[in-house]
């Protein structure tokens, strides 16, 4: 991991932990010195954090926390659902049954295993197996353009994550087995609006939508 990946990742997780609020200065010289970089990374990080949303960049003045909330976060979850929906009907117009076989060990897994950790890995495995057997290289840059809301591993942040992925992603299969994209299409769908209801919960319980006084110079 580059040091601004580490510094992006950072600044992130002080957003969802609430030590910064919307509004608040991102303090440049102490998130270097937490790290133990350069001013260069953090500049690099805030960039990168502005393009995603999380922060807006005043000139001579530093980055500041953009506001957080609730549509913004539903939408981020319909997204997904749309284009993992959308490449997993492609997979099965264009692979057919074997999709399935491919997505079955690993849904398998899935359901038997309780460590956070390979949770989240084989979460990844399951929907890079998808986009890769839809075929659609733009989909795949369009999906790592879209950064993640949440901050490290989501089945550690996010109470009930788990089962809403073991379920999603045996209905996915299932219809896949059956030949019916749409079908997939949809619970793909169904299964990433879960996951944003419970990220929605998790952010609210975190105060993380409640309005700060602005601090923002004019």
């Amino acid at each position: 991991m580059s040091s601004g990946e580490q510094v992006r990742l950072y600044v992130r997780r002080l957003v969802f932990d609430g030590v910064l609020r919307q509004g608040q200065r991102v303090p440049q010289d102490a998130v270097a010195e937490a790290l133990g970089v350069s001013r260069i990374p953090v500049r690099e990080a805030l960039i990168a954090l502005e393009r995603e949303g999380w922060v807006t960049i005043v000139p001579h003045r530093g980055a500041f926390v953009n506001a957080l909330d609730e549509l913004s976060v539903r939408d981020q979850y319909e997204l997904y659902g749309m284009f993992y929906g959308f490449g997993v009907r492609r997979a099965v117009e264009r692979r057919g049954a074997a999709v399935g076989e491919r997505l079955a060990p690993i849904q398998k897994r899935l359901f038997t295993e309780r460590d956070p950790a390979e949770l989240h890995r084989l979460t990844l495995e399951f929907h890079k197996t998808v986009i890769d057997a839809a075929g659609s290289p733009r989909l795949g840059s369009l999906l790592r353009q879209m950064s993640d809301i949440v901050p490290g591993n989501f089945f550690e942040m996010v109470p009930g994550a788990a089962e809403v992925a073991r379920e999603g992603t045996a209905a996915i299969v299932t219809a896949i087995q059956r030949d019916y994209g749409e079908l997939a299409e949809k619970e793909y769908a169904t299964m990433m609006r879960r996951l944003g209801d419970l990220v929605v919960e998790r952010f609210r319980e975190r105060g993380m939508f409640d309005p700060v006084p602005e601090q923002r110079p004019s």
